[in-house]
């Protein structure tokens, strides 16, 4: 086994757990819709993730990367997620488990429009193809026309917008950020946006012996997806981890048709693979043009 095929191999591990934490923070998400609104749950999941993210920056003696540099754009970044999570969490609380994350794939290309007008970057036409693809495999998944749209896949559909818009504005704050600074201001700034939602009706739900297990479950699994993601994208390129990504959906199917006894709807399946094919048609021309680039580099050096 050569060098590329461990890497790969190292990859496919990582993403196995990124899939495994997605899908139990949505099982866990739809268990504690039960007792807990979806404030409350982002309010515990950002204690729970301020309490592993302070641990950790005190056992690595990361907290001179804590700065308030820029912390509008912090605040700004964070409320955007907070919104798009709440809808999420709504979304996995009252809609197919396959289809919220179906629509949740389109995240990647929202973040290819919306580049352009928030960071100057080119639309090509390979871009504009990609991200046509992709809403043809949406309009695949939700059929409109055959069935109202229910409130799940409007929300579902509307939390991947936020989350591009919190890709774009995380991109900018890696500029002058550390990761350990982001993610300190996100699970800060989230847990007092939570605790202001939730309370804002007087009542805020206390953890049961039931629930407490879940809202730990999903404070840790949200941090865990992400670690999983970014060393897996540390030692393969993109192209390799985000076909490893799309097995979330026929696992969450599967997952959705075991414990809920939800229907694996092959149009899902199938529209999702559309918006795949889109997305993947996008990685693979910037892995490309990177490649041309670094080549060209060589070439005049």
């Amino acid at each position: 086994m050569n060098q590329t095929q461990k890497n790969t191999f190292k990859a496919a591990l990582w993403m196995t757990g990124a899939i495994a934490s997605f899908s139990s923070m949505a099982v866990a998400g739809r268990e504690l819709s039960v007792v807990h609104d979806t404030f409350e749950i982002m309010m515990y999941r950002s204690l729970v993730g301020f309490v592993v993210v302070a641990l950790v920056l005190t056992a690595t003696g990361g907290w001179v990367q804590v700065s308030t540099q820029r912390l509008g754009l912090h605040a700004l970044r964070n409320t955007l997620h907070f919104t798009g999570q709440n809808l999420w969490f709504y979304a996995v609380a009252v809609a197919p488990l396959a289809q919220v994350f179906a629509l949740e794939f389109t995240q990647p290309l929202w973040v290819i429009l919306l580049s352009p007008l928030l960071l100057n970057e080119r639309l090509t036409a390979l871009k504009m193809t990609a991200a046509l693809i992709g809403f043809a495999g949406v309009l695949i998944v939700t059929r409109p026309g055959t069935a109202p749209l229910s409130p799940g896949l409007v929300t579902a559909a509307a939390s991947a917008i936020f989350f591009a818009f919190t890709t774009i504005s995380t991109k900018k704050l890696t500029r002058f950020a550390s990761i350990g600074c982001i993610v300190f201001w996100l699970t800060t700034m989230q847990a007092v946006l939570g605790a202001i939602a939730a309370g804002f009706d007087g009542q805020i739900s206390l953890p049961t012996a039931q629930s407490a297990p879940f809202l730990i479950l999903v404070g840790l699994a949200g941090l865990l997806a992400h670690f999983c993601i970014t060393n897996a994208l540390a030692i393969a390129p993109a192209t390799v981890v985000i076909p490893f990504d799309f097995a979330r959906l026929p696992t969450i199917a599967v997952v959705g048709m075991i414990l809920y006894h939800e229907p694996i709807d092959h149009w899902v399946l199938i529209g999702a693979a559309v918006i795949f094919s889109g997305i993947f048609l996008n990685i693979w021309s910037e892995s490309r043009n990177s490649l041309a680039t670094v080549e060209n580099t060589s070439r005049n050096t």
